[in-house]
């Protein structure tokens, strides 16, 4: 019997096209066999125009045609990839139009905002999902299994140090469209500790320090924390605004460790080094395009009526968490946390891997982070 769902394609507007858009999700597109991309939407004419013609793309629109966009019959999807106070009201806009939902971390940038995205979604029946790929990448994904079948005994603690150089006037650090080393990069440090211990944390501790450089004005340079987990175990991680380019975790169990590095890229090699009893294997999981893969991955979820692992309530306790982390530099008090408990956590099946390009599309308007604006 045929599946008449093997044949359609979701298709996506994919919405804001800053360097990441540019950069990672509209050539992923192409990998993404059960996905199409048939709009873009951004307020520079500009981009609209040069990327629609690089793309091929016949409908383009302005923020204030948003609701055009959401209204037209051309599109089932949206990615969103606006700066990060912008994520709750384009989702609720979305979703009241009944619009599956893939949006970046972080979800928002308040509990709040978290909790109208995901009634919007759940009141109109769509999917919503957030964005992390790396519950979708073979070699974050085996480091789960590496901890959960006890190959390193009894996991006991979770340490990460997430770093780049960030420039003057980059968005990540203008403190009103929800900029800040934990809602950019401190997100990676705590899922992964979330994801590696399978369990949610119950209080935390943190500190911020900041050089005096203009460009951290408005948002610290870098925070440490510390994650008290159930069962007596600790994460701790340091993430950093103005230090070099550094993204790697380890988990140390009573028997042995796994370390992983490049963690966190998304284009890169990754690197494993599993230590038991003084002897270390080593494992390279090559680069692909994983922005491929999440988008095959939530528009599988669409065509087959499945629930998304990366959930609105994954987003929600990411968000619960920094906001708790916030507190505690505020207060300089270890803080309780009060987040949801999670049934469905990820796993080496959900791995998904999509071929690599060479390509590099042409930016405009955009910069790297590092790049001066």
């Amino acid at each position: 019997m045929t599946n008449t769902n093997e044949k359609r394609k979701i298709r996506y507007a994919v919405v804001g096209l800053g360097w990441f858009a540019q950069q990672a999700a509209l050539p992923a597109f192409t990998q993404a066999d059960n996905s199409e991309l048939v709009a873009l939407v951004s307020d520079d004419p500009i981009k609209r125009e040069e990327l629609s013609k690089q793309y091929n793309i016949e409908h383009t629109y302005a923020y204030e045609d948003y609701e055009e966009c959401l209204t037209s019959g051309l599109i089932d999807a949206v990615y969103i990839a606006l700066p990060n106070h912008l994520h709750c009201e384009y989702t609720v806009r979305a979703a009241n139009q009944a619009i599956h939902v893939l949006c970046e971390k972080p979800m928002a940038v308040t509990e709040k905002e978290c909790e109208a995205m995901n009634k919007a979604a759940n009141d109109n029946g769509v999917k919503l999902m957030i964005a992390y790929r790396l519950h979708l990448e073979p070699g974050n994904m085996q480091a789960v299994e590496v901890v959960r079948s006890r190959q390193i005994g009894e996991p006991r603690l979770f340490n990460s140090v997430f770093s780049q150089q960030v420039a003057q006037g980059n968005i990540r650090l203008q403190e009103n469209k929800g900029g800040g080393t934990l809602y950019d990069i401190g997100i990676y440090c705590i899922n992964a500790a979330r994801y590696l211990f399978q369990d949610e944390p119950t209080e935390v501790f943190a500190v911020a320090a900041t050089k005096e450089e203009q460009r951290f004005s408005e948002v610290e340079e870098m925070t440490s924390a510390i994650l008290r987990f159930p069962h007596e175990r600790l994460a701790t991680f340091t993430c950093s605004f103005g230090a070099a380019k550094v993204s790697n975790y380890q988990v140390v169990g009573n028997k042995g460790d796994i370390r992983v590095e490049s963690a966190y890229t998304w284009q890169g090699a990754i690197k494993h080094y599993l230590t038991i009893d003084g002897e270390t294997q080593e494992r390279t999981f090559e680069r692909h395009d994983q922005l491929a893969a999440e988008f095959t991955y939530f528009s599988d979820c669409i065509l087959q009526n499945k629930d998304p692992e990366p959930s609105g309530i994954e987003g929600w306790n990411d968000v619960c968490i920094i906001e708790t982390l916030y507190q505690s530099i505020e207060t300089g008090q270890p803080v309780q946390v009060n987040n949801f408990e999670r049934n469905k956590r990820p796993t080496s099946a959900q791995t998904i891997e999509r071929p690599a390009t060479d390509e590099k599309p042409e930016l405009i308007h955009a910069a790297a982070p590092g790049a001066k604006a």
